[in-house]
């Protein structure tokens, strides 16, 4: 009893707390009692007092290994607010000059410094282990100990040779510490360290406060400000997976009047460290960052944290998620999704070892149940980390606000299963969903899969719900995904079990997430207005389109497309200014056709007393690589289209997404002279005719499969860039 007052003594004078959280005080006895010790704590348990404690009151000095130098100086900022004692923190990296790295050696030789940060790539050096085998070193603590694991969601190999160097200094008692691990992971963490032995210390990895929600990612950017705005004044966070989504967002969200600014490791560390001083100190609302900002940050009050892309895995999404509300507080975590995002990062693993791409597959195959299930995210998240949640509904995550419904397939996965143990594993998803609801395309013809008896046989579902069916078949392993080949679909053995004796296989419709291309935040082609619109009102604006598009000849799509009425419809532009403003409408297609529609939408703003969302158009980035610019101005000197993808640093597919754009807003562009090179005549001349006097639609899909296997998607757009640039601008 004696002690543990001593202990909470220590702990009121050395950080003003009058008592400990959870099983802190367990974990600091065992330590300093010379146990190993295991910690398992979700992000805002208080993890790093188990160890900053225990550093002040041994003998010696605590030797910290953490992953990154901007967590280590957050760390060593915190300690010296704590202490009298300037020189109680240091760390030793790459960020520090000859005289730095002297005068940390002298404090800790003097014994002033209690705490001694290392990365784990410093660790290894030698000048620093002879240094360290001169030091009396109280313990180890490995902080983010899930990098150790390759199962972990951050996996860094220079973590696994800690054991060894730690051998090497001198043997001490480890304390690992980590906000995610599954049992997996938690047992790799143990063996690697030689810690089978060590007492574990498990918190419940419920967090109560914090809310719950996937979302379709259509029009993710708009749907993006509008949050952040309704949230004036909070702090946030914004992941992205990539630089260069970081850097357009930022953008994106600073020419909107949001306060933001970006974090990435692309950055120089003086820009990065000064932009995360910025956030901490409420300079600024939202930080748009890759995974690597947030990892130990001490920022209590951040009131949401949005995947503008999904991550990799569910130990990513924990953690990152568990940033928000750390005091207890509002806490709200939102995630984008869109399938297109997995397969994207599905392609990032082809080339990686097969045992690498295995780990990656089961990782995202388990982000994918989470995103598309119906279920409690909650409970599906204290599932993955081995807790079990006990209540049927968690009151505070989108699926149980508002609850979908679901039914069972199991016929439906039967057909898929039997039809792909019948024709193997060489076909995609888009195939075996063409075969199913008896769509002729050239390649069903081509392999006589037309005169399959499956052919047909599921035509009474949409083929949303087919993709439905088959990718809750890859997520409950019934259907096998070759990586390597991508995309290839093949029934695994579990799969001709399932066959044999079937079980429900419950499924719900309304988790279906429309699969978008890639939503660019500066210039979307073609966004969707994700529910907003004014039904009654693109109703109306259909009708006048069509009318409009018998008076003068031309295909409906032509005039507008679908998105822009949709836009219409949500944002109710009434003067000319306004127009310019809708998705895929320029000028010259706002002059040649917007009156009518403005003079519509006019009249019914006015009787239905319509109050306008004019504060929510959302403002692009205005040129921001003077990519628009640049590629108008080479198709007019004919350059070609490969020269100019190589000129900005495209693909060619990006730069025909960019002329689209162009040609969509109402830009005319002549593009005949890089047609006459890459499409045959005739080819051409089919092509046209279909989009004039055939097509339903812009769909290049839909043209694919009406004009046959000999025509590529690459001709066909080319061609109906042609056709729109002529007709419609």
């Amino acid at each position: 009893m004696a002690k543990n007052s001593t202990l909470l003594e220590k702990l009121k004078s050395h950080f003003g707390f009058s008592s400990f959280k959870g099983n802190q005080e367990e974990i600091i006895t065992n330590l300093m009692n010379g146990g190993d010790t295991f910690v398992l704590m979700p992000t805002g348990g208080g993890k790093s007092l188990c160890y900053q404690l225990p550093a002040l009151l041994m003998d010696g000095v605590a030797i910290i290994i953490s992953p990154l130098i901007a967590l280590m100086k957050n760390q060593v900022d915190a300690m010296r607010t704590f202490s009298m004692q300037e020189g109680v923190a240091h760390f030793l990296n790459s960020s520090l000059n000859k005289s730095a790295v002297a005068k940390v050696r002298e404090d800790v030789l003097s014994g002033k410094t209690k705490l001694l940060y290392f990365a784990p790539e410093s660790l290894t050096k030698e000048e620093n282990i002879a240094f360290l085998r001169n030091v009396k070193i109280s313990f180890y603590a490995i902080d983010e100990a899930h990098c150790i694991s390759e199962w972990g969601h951050d996996f860094r190999p220079e973590y696994r040779r800690i054991r060894p160097i730690i051998a090497d200094i001198c043997p001490a008692p480890i304390i690992t510490l980590t906000a995610t691990a599954t049992p997996k992971v938690q047992l790799d963490i143990q063996k690697n360290l030689g810690m089978m032995n060590a007492k574990v210390f498990k918190s419940s990895f419920n967090r109560p406060n914090l809310y719950y929600e996937v979302r379709s990612k259509v029009n993710a950017s708009k749907e993006l400000i509008k949050f952040i705005k309704q949230n004036p004044g909070k702090s946030g966070i914004i992941y992205c997976l990539s630089r260069k989504k970081v850097e357009s967002i930022a953008d994106l969200l600073k020419v909107n009047g949001i306060s933001a600014l970006p974090y990435h490791a692309g950055m120089d560390a003086a820009t990065r460290a000064e932009n995360q001083d910025k956030f901490l100190m409420e300079e600024v609302d939202v930080i748009v960052a890759t995974i690597a900002f947030g990892m130990g940050i001490d920022k209590p009050d951040v009131r949401y944290v949005i995947h503008y892309d999904i991550p990799k895995s569910l130990e990513g999404y924990y953690q990152e998620t568990g940033r928000a509300g750390r005091d207890g507080g509002e806490g709200r975590c939102i995630a984008f999704y869109s399938y297109k995002d997995i397969q994207k990062l599905e392609k990032f693993m082809q080339g990686k070892p097969v045992a690498e791409q295995e780990i990656g597959k089961l990782l995202l195959m388990e982000t994918v149940s989470y995103a598309e299930s119906s279920n409690c995210r909650r409970k599906m998240l204290l599932h993955y980390f081995g807790e079990k949640y006990e209540g049927e509904n968690c009151g505070n995550c989108d699926n149980c606000l508002n609850p979908k419904t679901t039914e069972n397939a199991s016929d439906s996965i039967a057909m898929v299963l039997e039809l792909l143990d019948q024709i193997g594993d060489k076909f995609k998803a888009d195939h075996i969903i063409n075969i199913l609801t008896g769509k002729k395309s050239a390649l069903v013809k081509s392999y006589n899969h037309h005169k399959s008896p499956f052919f047909g046989k599921g035509q009474h579902e949409e083929s949303s719900y087919w993709n439905t069916v088959i990718r809750n078949g890859v997520v409950t392993g019934f259907i096998d995904k070759d990586i390597e080949n991508y995309g290839l679909l093949s029934i695994s053995e579990s799969g001709r079990r399932y066959i044999e004796n079937p079980t429900p296989f419950m499924v719900s419709r309304d988790c279906e997430y429309e699969e978008v291309g890639d939503d660019d935040a500066v210039a979307a082609l073609s966004p969707r207005s994700g529910g907003a619109a004014d039904e009654e009102l693109l109703v109306m604006l259909k009708d006048l389109r069509r009318n409009l598009s018998k008076r003068i000849g031309l295909p409906p799509f032509v005039i507008f497309q679908d998105p822009s009425l949709e836009d219409m419809a949500t944002q109710y532009p009434i003067t000319m200014e306004e127009m310019h403003n809708i998705t895929g409408v320029g000028a010259g297609k706002a002059q040649k056709f917007g009156a009518e529609f403005i003079r519509l939408i006019a009249k019914y703003v006015e009787e239905h007393d319509i109050e306008r969302p004019q504060d929510m158009v959302v403002k692009s980035v205005v040129n921001k690589s003077g990519n628009k610019v640049f590629i108008i101005q080479a198709i007019d000197r004919k350059m070609e289209f490969e020269d100019i993808a190589d000129a900005k640093g495209m693909g060619m597919d990006e730069l025909i997404t960019e002329i689209e754009a162009i040609v969509n807003s109402g830009t005319r562009l002549n593009i005949d002279y890089y047609i006459d090179m890459v499409v045959d005549e005739d080819k051409r001349d089919d092509i046209y005719d279909y989009f004039k006097e055939e097509a339903e639609s812009d769909s290049v899909e839909a043209a694919a499969e009406e004009l046959g296997g000999d025509y590529t998607e690459e001709e066909i757009r080319l061609v109906r860039i042609k056709f729109l640039s002529e007709m419609g601008n």
